[in-house]
């Protein structure tokens, strides 16, 4: 389930919430639906291991240490 981070439009509270199907977020402040989505950053630390391109490091979706779609999840869409 992906993590969205917004601004609300009415009262402008900065929050990330989660977003389910086809859900629409609300401030969780006001209850406003008019947000303004904000890019969203995120990191991955790969401590102790070197950094090459053939090292892929875990699945990002749940973390399988086999790598990228090792664990077979669907697309959840």
């Amino acid at each position: 389930m992906p993590i969205f981070e917004y601004i609300c439009q009415d009262c402008r509270h900065k929050f990330e919430t989660l977003v389910f199907g086809r859900d629409k977020a609300k401030c969780p402040k006001c209850q406003s639906k008019k947000l303004s989505p904000q890019l969203s950053v995120f990191t991955v630390s790969a401590k102790g291991r070197a950094k090459t391109s053939t090292s892929t490091g875990a699945c990002g979706a749940c973390g399988d240490p086999r790598g990228p779609g090792a664990c077979s999840l669907g697309d959840l869409n």
